[in-house]
């Protein structure tokens, strides 16, 4: 089977439903293609956050099951699953104390790695995102501004090399320039890695420029699933308000 046709992640009528009964997700079937990136957007509350969590199991499904790599999330051992993921967060949460190369680095040491390995992928990692690592390596997360901090966070998921990424609203923080900048160097990245990639984003701009694929959720089911050219032509009104943002950047249907 071609690298493309295999599916890396399979929501089988999943569903997600709080303890006091609210259900944020309505019997999703989804899948992910090894090597697609898939852009999960929506309105806030939609439920794109409560789908990402469901493929690392930071949350198990109530019903149905989501499938990774041919292995049902339950049947994984978390910590083995979560190395296999990398995860980037809008907060980065990067280790105060711990040097950028240090950070960087975490996911290989828990893994075992020699120091020697650790210290050549951390700096090859380092200049992949664009920061020298002369200049770079040695300092720590204060000294560096938001879309350094932010660079840093992506090196340090794509560490241990894992086939699954995760991008939670990861650019959502910096000012336009920058983010701009930064969504231009992820392009590339996608290009050159062929990670598969779940991307969560409430911007119908960004959605375009870095998906393989679309998925619009609305109050936790999908709306509308394609390419970029399937959304510019759908009636559904829906995908009409995020489309709409394209030619009217101050619309507050992307944002809401």
């Amino acid at each position: 089977m071609a690298e493309a046709d295999r599916q890396a992640i399979d929501f089988r009528g999943v569903s997600f439903r709080l303890p006091n009964g609210r259900t944020l997700l309505h019997a999703l079937d989804l899948q992910v293609g090894a090597g697609e990136t898939l852009v999960l957007l929506g309105r806030s509350g939609c439920g794109k956050t409560t789908t990402l969590k469901l493929i690392n199991r930071l949350l198990d499904p109530t019903g149905g099951e989501v499938v990774i790599e041919g292995k049902r999330t339950t049947d994984w051992d978390p910590i083995r699953l979560r190395r296999r993921i990398g995860y980037v967060i809008q907060e980065i949460g990067l280790f105060p104390h711990f040097t950028v190369e240090d950070n960087v680095g975490v996911v290989p040491r828990l893994e075992g790695w020699e120091g020697e390995k650790i210290r050549a992928r951390a700096l090859e990692l380092l200049e992949m995102v664009g920061l020298d690592p002369e200049r770079f390596a040695a300092r720590y997360p204060r000294e560096l501004s938001g879309g350094q901090r932010q660079r840093v966070g992506v090196a340090r998921a794509l560490a241990a090399d894992p086939p699954i990424l995760l991008l939670d609203e990861p650019f959502g923080a910096l000012d336009p320039i920058t983010r701009r900048e930064i969504q231009a160097e992820f392009r590339s990245l996608q290009k050159r890695l062929c990670k598969t990639m779940v991307f969560v984003t409430h911007d119908v701009g960004e959605a375009f420029l870095l998906a393989s694929r679309i998925a619009l959720l609305k109050d936790g089911k999908v709306v509308l699933l394609g390419k970029p050219a399937d959304f510019l032509a759908s009636r559904e009104p829906e995908v009409q308000a995020f489309v709409a943002c394209l030619a009217n950047p101050d619309s507050s249907a992307g944002a809401a």
